[in-house]
Parts: structure tokens; sequence; C-alpha cells
């Protein structure tokens, strides 16, 4: 089972982290985001007009405009930004699919999978974009000592920052 963003998600954090990196009341152009973050230019406008919508930016128009968080960083969570991306964070059906789950309202699986859930779910809360932030400063600068091992799949960093 792999637990994964969408792209939207994924341009989603992204941005979210870029914007929380810099001066959080700087305002910054979704082009420079998109540069900075090697993200598609017209995807990332869209995903940042549903930042706006659902309160997590602000945006401010014209030739000196551009988005800044809507509320401080530290009160932004993980899961915020993955709801706003991906919708809620929820099992609506069992997770058993068409296999042997003939029971109407609950299966074996039904209890531990919702608990493992809610854990997930807990995580996420608990994970504020200015934590986000500072672990990319640290990883930017060098510094940053990972709690867990790395990935068995190695991932190229994406982007310039400036």
């Amino acid at each position: 089972m792999q637990l994964k963003l969408t792209k939207r998600g994924d341009y989603a954090l992204r941005a979210m982290i870029a914007i929380a990196s810099k001066n959080h009341t700087e305002l910054r152009q979704a082009r420079q985001i998109a540069a900075e973050m090697q993200l598609p230019y017209k995807n990332l406008t869209i995903i940042l007009a549903g930042l706006v919508r659902d309160g997590l930016l602000n945006a401010s128009a014209g030739p000196k405009g551009g988005y800044s968080l809507a509320r401080p960083v530290t009160d932004i969570t993980l899961l915020d930004i993955i709801q706003a991306a991906e919708g809620p964070v929820t099992i609506d059906h069992c997770v058993l699919r068409d296999g042997p789950c003939d029971w109407e309202n609950t299966c074996p699986v039904h209890d531990t999978w919702t608990h493992a859930q809610d854990a997930i779910t807990q995580h996420l809360t608990r994970t504020t974009l200015a934590d986000l932030a500072s672990i990319d400063a640290a990883i930017q600068n060098g510094t940053h000592q990972s709690q867990t091992p790395p990935h068995p799949i190695p991932t190229n960093r994406h982007g310039q920052r400036t």
C-alpha cells in the first residue's frame, strides 16, 4: 500500500512551503513559485486559487500582487493543506472492496483501519506549515537530521531556491 499525494496535493504543498519559507508577509507571485519549485504555471494558478478559496492564502491582484499566507504559519496544518488540495481524509467505504466483505456495516478490518486513519489524521494535524518550512530550510542548509530512514528509491530535489 502506498500513501501518496496526487499532483494537485504535491503542488499545493510545495507552493505553501515556498510561500512560508520566505518572509511570511511578503507577496509571492505565481511565476516565482512555479520557477522555484519547477511547477507548471497554469496548473499552479488553479491550485493557488483553490488555496485562496479555502482560506489558506490571500491573493492580491496587479503587477506587484501575489500570494501570502491567510493565517499565521503556525496555524496552518499539513492536514489543512492536504484537505484543501485532495479533499477530506476519510474512508467512507469498506477497505476490502469487493472481496470477502459481506457484512453490512462493519468487517474484520474496520476498527483497525479506522484507528490507523485517525492516527494519520492526528499526526497531520500536529504538523504545521512552520514545521515544514523549518525542515525545508534545514534540508536546504544541509543541517537536517531525519528521524526516519531515507526513501528506498532516491528522489531528486526539484527547483532552484532563491
